[in-house]
């Protein structure tokens, strides 16, 4: 494998391909304080600017030698679109969900005809044509994004999809088939737009928050529709120990699974999951990657690596204080777990 771009050696891993070594980058987000004061882009302002929000998303790649670019830098970007309300946070703080559209039922419910025009989905997609203008044709462009899970109950509020989990199944299966479409639209626009992968982060999808039954019996079709839908190779990331979930997770169709240290062992979750995706993982960010020690970060990362991770990556989205050293490391395990 003479000469082969960052590019071709994560799609081919992310597709159980042969690579020369395991790739390092990260599909959760990557904007850190340190790099925000370095490159003179800082959040909230970079949430909504595609030229600071590329500029960002590339310093973290040029900086910390991570071999993807990923925007953007929240789970937020779809649900305003959709109608929710947002606090846009600060320097070292995401935006997050505050109000709901839909509450107490979905009347009215329903995907703007000019969703892709809407808040701040012209910015993230602008982005994405900027960094590949900036960076070229041989770097992976990650797109993140909610999943239709999670934004299901940004939608209706996490109090009333648990409880039409239970008590109004009609409703609860329609905003998932509403968020489902809705998400399928943004994330081929994203592929449209230049982005080689897309991740989606579903965190609501958690065991720790809904039973495995539930994954089965409503979540499991409607991420297979997402995956079989989307236009390009693509990601699914879910919080927490998903080992309940792990298989249901591997028949979703996704090429990549992205986990937490929660799941203990990767060789486990390897046998777990076959040959049905590859598995993306798992350094902790908050207990490893943001405090460090350097050399704590180094033997995780060889560890992931000798256990049979095929993407090296943290396990969910890197703290905004992680200092960029602790990033760096990470990769320079890679790079001696093959010297």
């Amino acid at each position: 494998m003479v000469n082969v771009t960052l590019k071709e050696r994560l799609l081919n891993a992310l597709e159980g391909k042969e690579v020369d070594k395991i790739p390092v980058c990260s599909v959760t987000q990557t904007g850190i304080v340190e790099l925000m004061d370095k490159v003179g882009v800082f959040w909230p302002e970079a949430h909504s600017d595609p030229e600071l929000m590329a500029k960002l998303a590339i310093a973290n790649y040029e900086l910390s030698g991570l071999e993807a670019v990923r925007i953007p830098y929240c789970l937020t970007v779809l649900g305003e679109a959709m109608g929710c309300e947002i606090k846009m946070g600060t320097k070292n703080r995401q935006p997050s969900v505050i109000g709901h559209p839909y509450p107490i039922d979905l009347e009215g419910a329903s995907i703007p005809m000019d969703l892709l025009q809407k808040s701040r989905i012209p910015a993230v997609l602008e982005a994405i044509k900027i960094i590949r203008d900036k960076i070229g044709p041989d770097v992976p462009i990650i797109g993140g994004m909610e999943g239709p899970v999670t934004l299901a109950s940004d939608l209706v509020s996490v109090k009333s999809f648990m409880k039409w989990s239970l008590k109004k199944t009609d409703l609860f299966e329609q905003v998932l088939d509403l968020a489902t479409d809705a998400a399928i639209i943004y994330a081929n626009a994203m592929v449209e737009a230049g982005a080689d992968i897309i991740s989606v982060a579903d965190p609501v999808a958690s065991p720790d928050l809904m039973g495995p039954d539930f994954f089965k019996k409503f979540f499991q079709a409607r991420l297979q529709q997402f995956s079989s839908s989307v236009d390009s190779v693509t990601v699914l990331h879910i919080c927490g120990n998903v080992n309940p979930i792990l298989s249901y997770m591997a028949d979703c169709g996704f090429e990549g699974l992205s986990v937490e240290e929660k799941i203990g062992s990767p060789k486990k979750a390897k046998e777990v999951i076959g040959n049905r995706a590859r598995l993306v993982g798992n350094i902790s960010s908050p207990f490893t990657l943001l405090p460090g020690p350097v050399e704590k970060i180094k033997a995780e990362a060889k560890q992931a690596l000798s256990e049979g991770v095929d993407v090296l990556a943290p396990g969910c989205g890197i703290a905004p204080m992680t200092p960029l050293e602790n990033i760096k490391a990470m990769v320079a395990a890679r790079d001696e777990f093959y010297a």
